[in-house]
């Protein structure tokens, strides 16, 4: 169970990326329900660092606990390529003992610089996508991906894309419901797949010629256990369906059944996480209609069968209970 977490603070740190994992980990929220934990921002020596707009930041702590956090995380650093020795070796134990690592941005060349991307699939923002290969030819860069998860590494591109891993770290430890809670009371999205792509193109503006999508989708979300053609979708939208098609790969970055495979999958997580409902109600719940496709689907995004899933995360809760 994720209850402390460490945050990497250099010189020329990025305040937006440290202010995500902030506002995520270090925001005091358990008077409301949601998980605390240990947080500190840290820096070599514990001395205040430089912001790369230009103010400073004051750490809490030296590299001390790095040693023990369950979460070591790395925002970006603007053109931060010399990194302290003593930073690297912080890096590389953490790893050592198996504690999540997770980095923003430009954050992934310090787990880099530590050689701790060499055989693991990542990414960063599509900027610098070039330059992270070149410098560690060993490692697997995904050029286009939001956030790609490889064991308890996990990093993110660029900005808003460390909100998306912040959140998948939250739900894959405390759960579905705890993470959308969370996204709503932040007012993001509560669920972007890792693998959609960096290139999302700027919805499309409210206006009665071209509206955008959000009805549809409003509507798909409460009848994802509904059989729903991109046909049927495209007919509720008032289009054709490959002007559907179009359009929704530019509002939301992925395909119409991409995202309601997500959706259901999410659906299905909520779902075994929650009641106690047989593997194949949940299909039918979910919209999958059998306990195989859904096992399917399910195995392929999350990495788990149903039942190995329900079992897992039961566990976990018992243990941070």
């Amino acid at each position: 169970m994720l209850r402390s977490v460490a945050v990497l603070a250099l010189d020329r740190v990025a305040p937006f990326e440290l202010g995500v994992i902030a506002e995520v980990f270090g925001t005091d929220r358990t008077a409301d329900g949601f998980p605390g934990y240990r947080f500190h921002v840290c820096s070599p020596d514990g001395a205040p660092v430089r912001t790369s707009s230009g103010f400073q930041v004051v750490p809490d702590a030296d590299l001390g606990p790095l040693e023990e956090a369950d979460l070591v995380a790395v925002p970006a650093h603007e053109g931060c390529r010399t990194v302290p020795e003593s930073v690297l070796e912080a890096l590389r134990r953490a790893d050592a003992r198996g504690a999540h690592l997770l980095s923003v941005c430009s954050g992934a060349f310090l787990l880099g610089a530590a050689g701790l991307l060499d055989g693991r699939e990542c990414t960063t923002h599509w900027r610098y996508v070039d330059e992270l290969q070149r410098l560690h030819p060993q490692a697997r860069v995904r050029c286009n991906n939001l956030y790609v998860v490889d064991g308890r590494l996990l990093t993110s591109a660029g900005t808003a894309a460390g909100i998306d891993a912040c959140l998948h770290l939250v739900r894959q430890e405390h759960g579905s419901a705890t993470a959308t809670r969370l996204a709503r009371r932040m007012v993001v999205p509560p669920h972007r797949d890792g693998g959609q792509s960096q290139y999302v193109e700027a919805p499309i503006p409210k206006a009665p010629e071209a509206p955008t999508l959000e009805p549809v989708l409003e509507w798909l979300m409460g009848h994802l256990d509904h059989a729903v053609t991109v046909e049927d979708l495209a007919a509720r939208a008032g289009m054709a369906p490959r002007t559907f098609a179009r359009r929704f790969r530019a509002e939301t970055g992925t395909t119409p059944h991409d995202w309601m495979t997500n959706q259901r999958v999410l659906l299905a997580r909520r779902l075994l996480e929650e009641t106690g409902l047989s593997v194949e109600t949940v299909a039918d719940r979910a919209g999958f209609g059998d306990a195989a496709t859904l096992r399917h689907h399910f195995t392929r995004r999350v990495g788990a069968t149903p039942h190995s899933y329900r079992t897992t995360f039961r566990d976990r809760a018992q243990v941070g209970s």
